[in-house]
């Protein structure tokens, strides 16, 4: 067993927005012993799942993926990448796997082993769990899962733990593509594989999973390593002008948990409660005290399903009057009084988001007065139909222009527009499947397979 291990990893969601590659080849330098991106995200919305495509731009998963693959293959060492192309869906793995065959060719590589797998879950799957009276639990306060629910999602994923990647490795993959995947386990499962212990393994996914997130000054998609021993974890920054600091590994660390301690994934759960942070050097921060704690029983694999809501409009405002400012909820909801008036008998979703008043945080704002000397409104119409959507949001947005107040005397000044016309959003999407399904065999829903990548026949 290696005394340490190396893990690079360089962006926090591969192709997000492209790999500072400064600082990429800085830690390349170094010759890591593997290099591990995730590549995908709920933080999204359920829409890029259940319209089945990526929200990143192919050019810069393409250039990420490249960076990774030459540095990796030039090494000799593994490239592992999950979550792909942003949902882990089937199409986004194939995508990835495409990209990496024709890297391959474009630049000469000599062959290769690539392992990959999928995370699609069948309805029928599920719907057979429930016949045989399988509890499927709800998360963040749902009801258990009912037929219901699977029937009206249209596309569902598993959220693998480090099971895949292990046995892609095993299987002597070189690259691997993985589906959905907890974000902590596309870097604990080397480590793991490699004989480390579960609780230094885990805690180097729960650092790097955002890559430099968890460095100082702030500095998104630049590079950062962790080293894994069989006592501890450091993380250090590549970045030439960027530390990992105790304040900032720790304070990423509590970064998205609802309790800053507890990181849970496929087969249990990490447990940061004394964990002890020091300064190990000037770029690296060294960390002991986390825990593995197991799954009691058998383990637990999230699913993720998306369910289409309709067609969505979006329609842009602003306005600049101060007395149409102060008496802005008395205009939308004259617009929300005559939409309903207009489209009696429609089913439809109105959303009004007013940039400047509570358009981020809605009725869990704090601050309840207005200050701002202009507000943005956009207004979110959804239909069945594109046709019904674009008139829902065209007339809402109108209307707010339309508004009279009692002491108005004029026509004009209330509202203007960005565009005289609505644009049109896409389909969306709602989550209707966030729940954890009981398994047998921590492979049940994720089939790895291998291939020969440059292979000359």
């Amino acid at each position: 067993m290696k005394k340490e291990l190396r893990i690079l990893c360089p962006n926090g969601h591969l192709g997000f927005a492209p790999t500072k590659e400064e600082s990429f080849h800085i830690g390349a330098k170094t010759k890591p012993d593997y290099y591990c991106s995730d590549s995908g995200s709920d933080d999204i919305g359920a829409s890029a799942l259940g319209s089945d495509r990526s929200v990143s731009m192919y050019k810069w998963q393409k250039h990420d993926l490249e960076l990774m693959l030459l540095a990796a293959r030039k090494q000799g060492v593994p490239m592992i990448i999950g979550s792909t192309g942003d949902t882990g869906a089937n199409s986004r793995v194939d995508m990835y796997v495409q990209i990496i065959k024709d890297l391959a060719k474009e630049h000469h590589l000599p062959p290769f082993k690539i392992g990959y797998f999928y995370s699609e879950v069948d309805k029928k799957y599920l719907t057979d769990k429930l016949q045989n009276e399988v509890v499927i639990e709800g998360l963040d306060g749902r009801s258990k899962l009912t037929r219901e629910d699977i029937e009206k999602t249209d596309r569902i994923v598993g959220v693998a733990g480090i099971h895949p990647f292990i046995k892609a490795l095993d299987m002597g993959a070189d690259v691997v593509i993985g589906g959905r995947s907890s974000d902590v386990a596309i870097f604990a499962a080397p480590a793991i594989l490699e004989g480390f212990p579960e609780e230094q393994a885990y805690y180097a996914g729960k650092v790097l999973e955002c890559a430099s997130f968890c460095a100082e000054p702030y500095g998104a998609k630049e590079t950062v390593i962790a080293t894994v021993s069989a006592d501890d974890v450091k993380v250090t920054a590549m970045h030439p002008d960027q530390r990992c600091t105790i304040a900032s590994v720790a304070g990423h660390a509590m970064y998205e948990r609802s309790n800053p301690y507890y990181e849970y994934f496929a087969g249990g759960m990490l447990d940061m409660t004394n964990c002890h942070y020091e300064q190990f050097d000037s770029k690296t921060t060294r960390i002991t005290g986390q825990k593995y704690v197991p799954i009691d029983g058998n383990i637990k694999v999230k699913l993720e399903g998306a369910s289409k809501v309709g067609e969505k409009y979006i329609g842009i405002a602003g306005v600049r009057d101060p007395y149409t400012i102060q008496n802005i909820d008395i205009v939308l909801e004259f617009a929300r009084k005559q939409t309903a008036k207009e489209f009696d008998g429609e089913k439809y979703h109105l959303n009004f988001r007013t940039f400047g008043k509570d358009g981020v945080m809605g009725p869990l704002e704090p601050v309840k007065e207005i200050k701002s000397h202009e507000l943005g409104i956009v207004v979110e119409g959804v239909a069945d139909s594109k046709e019904l959507a674009e008139a829902l949001t065209l007339f809402a947005t109108r209307q707010i222009f339309y508004a009279r107040l009692p002491e108005v005397k004029g026509t004009a000044g209330t509202a203007a527009y960005l565009i005289d016309d609505v644009i049109y959003a896409g389909s969306t999407y709602s989550w209707s499947i966030n729940h954890v399904v009981p398994v047998k065999d921590p492979l049940e829903l994720f089939n790895v397979r291998i291939e020969e990548v440059g292979r000359i026949v």
